[in-house]
């Protein structure tokens, strides 16, 4: 199935639900650590992954890690979640000029494993950004990237290339894209399910009973 298609019923789905479905086929350790948060509650993740990973430097000069973040953003393919594990909590990895070039390249959106700056600013270009913290300190002269495209590991769970990410406020899940197409189906018959059963609970039944009946609460 294309990505684009996958990527706009997943969009439409809710990471509980997602998360229900993967323990269900049986997946581990796929859920991402609760630090990571969405700049505005309004904001969701939704579609193919880009893996990034970098470390701290203190041998590259400003100019160097600037080309290196800028070279780095033009990598980045249109139609994809970027996913960054930068292995710092001392620097911001996503800022105001990088948000709108990722923006107007058609980048999804970004989830760090870290910082981000330019909150204000970002919160206003309607770009979605999850991160663990905020800080005003760049990467300039401190940070550079070390491998694209290459799995990762953010908190207990191994992110690749082409799986693909949910993220709202429930919390961030990653889906193997062996298991997409089934997760993804599987899901939305979830929330037909809650959807009914929600529905026979506001008609009166008892919620024990609505569970007997839908299997599903």
């Amino acid at each position: 199935m294309e990505t684009q298609t996958l990527t706009r019923r997943l969009s439409q789905l809710h990471a509980s639900a997602v998360h229900d479905v993967l323990r269900q086929i049986g997946c581990k350790d796929f859920v991402l650590p609760t630090t990571i948060k969405p700049l505005e509650s309004r904001q969701k993740l939704a579609g193919k992954i880009y893996t990034i990973e970098g470390e701290i430097t203190t041998s590259h000069t400003p100019h160097e890690t600037l080309i290196e973040w800028t070279s780095l953003l033009s990598k980045i393919p249109k139609n994809y979640v970027a996913v960054c594990q930068p292995n710092t909590s001392e620097v911001a990895l996503m800022g105001e000029l990088s948000a709108e070039t990722l923006q107007k390249r058609g980048i999804i959106g970004y989830l760090v494993d870290g910082g981000c700056r330019d909150v204000s600013i970002i919160k206003g270009l309607n770009f979605n950004v999850f991160c663990s913290f905020n800080t005003p300190k760049d990467v300039v002269g401190r940070w550079i990237p070390t491998k694209l495209g290459a799995p990762i590991i953010i908190g207990d769970c191994t992110i690749r290339k082409d799986d693909y990410l949910l993220a709202d406020l429930d919390g961030a899940v990653v889906i193997p894209h062996e298991h997409a197409e089934e997760t993804i189906t599987q899901a939305e018959l979830v929330m037909t399910t809650e959807n009914a059963v929600r529905k026979a609970i506001m008609d009166g039944i008892d919620p024990k009973e609505a569970y007997l009946k839908f299997g599903k609460f």
